[in-house]
């Protein structure tokens, strides 16, 4: 049985690594305010084991002008539970969330094999790519909820 919770940002680093970060350190999992109160993490359990996570963050980015903007960043569902609509189920969840925060802007920097993944989502690109270093080709995407 599938089951979105609330989780603990410890919780988020086994399926970050695995599906984001393979071959690199276990530290390069941790992201600049992770453990800020303002940062949600959301997992999909099926039973007792993680299979996708999502981390929301309480982040401005100054391309926009929006007074309140939630940032997704590390977004991962594990290689043999993709395709399932768990990710989208995420994503899903944390519009939600984010709505009943009362704001409804969420921006992210998505890697370019998941462009289409989010454009099937309401989301849109915004400006050029460009590369993260050591992590790839990304395009900044945007999208007002609610």
């Amino acid at each position: 049985m599938k089951k979105i919770k609330e989780i603990g940002f410890n919780d988020v680093i086994s399926v970050r690594h695995t599906v984001l970060r393979q071959g690199k350190p276990v530290e390069s999992c941790t992201f600049v305010g992770d453990n800020l109160q303002t940062t949600t993490h959301f997992g999909v359990y099926i039973d007792e084991k993680i299979v996708a996570v999502i981390s929301l963050f309480l982040n401005n980015n100054s391309n926009f002008n929006v007074s309140i903007q939630y940032q997704i960043r590390g977004m991962a569902v594990l290689q043999e539970y993709q395709k399932q609509g768990f990710g989208a189920l995420l994503v899903k969840h944390s519009e939600a969330y984010i709505l009943n925060k009362k704001a409804s802007f969420i921006w992210f920097n998505a890697r370019e094999n998941a462009v289409e993944f989010y454009k099937n989502l309401g989301y849109i690109i915004v400006g050029n790519s460009f590369t993260i270093p050591e992590v790839g080709l990304h395009y900044l995407m945007k999208k007002e909820i609610g």
